[in-house]
């Protein structure tokens, strides 16, 4: 491989000067107590994520030959739809290799750019091995999603953006999956700004890039399992390891129930649609996964291609991470007036009831009980700490 240069991300930033967007910095936002958040929004960028930006700087510098066979590619769905439109846009022919359990909605996103599409069992890395048999039994050219220094560069004119829209920026935050994204930035950030903080993160399910740094070699995980699709790599690559080994201060991880709340907070607070990857800088920062008090912070949302069929049991999962969704269990006798009592509690707290179980038939019950599973509408954790207090001192504890 090439060696990654300065003067090639400014190359790449010419090539896209008219082809991708360049979405402005939005902030600072509510979204932190402890610093100030400002958000990158490539969610806003053509095809819904910030891979355009690689894919279509390594097509525009292929031979006419390589051009004559087409491309390929494997993709989790947001590479997928970069190749597939940037391949187009040049004439070119593209056939991209897709895990079989991607989103259907980027699943015909692609083939609406124009690319074939090929369903592969597994993950990510099941679509790269046969993407890699197909393209050796026909001669395409292989457009990695991260472990190629072109796509590296596009990538990179993101840190270029930031440098000079705000360049009393103190720390960058950077959703990790591969890592061609967080490279392309740290590189081109800590070339000309050194003194700037380049973080990365990573779902807890799927922390490889974490665990190599960590190790200080690659670790290949067995399995990957997090919401958040888009950065659920088991490997990362040779190339984009040494570079988050060389350029990047620190990779945390992030829950499922984190980043559902980040997705809920984005939506509620900037009118923002992230899909689970796109939200996970987000989400390290409103935890308080990085050193970043009083820091301005610029946090990427690298996507906003989220299924719409999971977007409904996404949010929920966060308003019940935050406390504004309530599940409770509830023993009671089963006898005339113990349902009103308990609703008299809730009602005088404060909580909204969203639904009512009444359950006779229970094996740990005593013969004369019943259970209640309430549904409840609550305003945060401290609320639902007062309710159930309430609840307790009224004879009726929470399981």
């Amino acid at each position: 491989m090439n060696e990654l240069t300065i003067e090639e991300i400014y190359r790449a930033q010419k090539v896209l000067s008219d082809v991708a967007r360049h979405p402005k910095i939005i902030g600072p936002t509510p979204l932190s107590d402890t610093c100030k958040i400002f958000l990158k929004p490539e969610n806003l960028q053509h095809t819904g994520a910030f891979k355009l930006r690689g894919a279509y700087y390594k097509i525009s510098q292929l031979t006419p030959e390589e051009r004559e066979k087409g491309v390929i590619a494997c993709s989790a769905g947001n590479h997928a739809q970069g190749v597939a439109l940037a391949a187009t846009h040049n004439g070119i022919k593209s056939l991209i290799c897709l895990p079989a359990g991607a989103p259907i909605s980027k699943i015909e996103a692609t083939k609406h750019y124009g690319a074939e599409v090929c369903l592969v069992p597994g993950v990510y890395d099941d679509a790269y091995a046969k993407a890699v048999q197909l393209q050796q039994e026909k001669g395409y050219t292989f457009v990695h999603p991260f472990n190629d220094p072109k796509v590296i560069a596009g990538q990179g004119t993101i840190g270029l953006e930031i440098l000079e829209e705000m360049p009393q920026v103190d720390a960058i935050v950077v959703p990790v999956g591969g890592g061609g994204l967080i490279s392309g930035i740290a590189f081109a950030v800590k070339t000309l700004r050194p003194d700037i903080k380049v973080y990365g993160v990573q779902a807890a399910g799927a922390p490889s890039m974490a665990q190599s740094l960590k190790e200080r070699q690659r670790v290949h995980l067995d399995t990957v399992s997090t919401i958040a699709d888009g950065i659920a790599v088991k490997e990362p690559g040779d190339l984009t390891f040494d570079l988050c080994s060389k350029y990047v201060d620190d990779i945390v991880t992030v829950n499922d129930d984190e980043i559902a709340a980040a997705i809920l907070a984005l939506i509620e607070k900037q009118k923002l649609v992230a899909e689970g990857a796109g939200a996970s800088a987000v989400a390290a920062a409103m935890f308080g996964k990085l050193p970043l008090e009083g820091k301005n912070v610029v946090c990427l949302v690298s996507g906003g291609n989220i299924d719409v069929n999971i977007l409904n049991r996404v949010i929920n999962r966060a308003l019940l991470k935050i406390g504004r969704l309530c599940q409770l269990e509830l023993e009671v006798t089963d006898k005339p007036g113990t349902l009103s009592q308990v609703l008299k509690v809730v009602a005088e707290q404060g909580a909204n009831v969203l639904s009512v179980n009444h359950e006779r038939v229970s094996a740990s019950a005593q013969i004369n009980a019943c259970t209640l599973h309430l549904e409840l509408e609550t305003l945060n954790r401290e609320h639902v700490e007062r309710l159930t207090a309430a609840l307790a001192a009224a004879g009726f504890p929470a399981k």
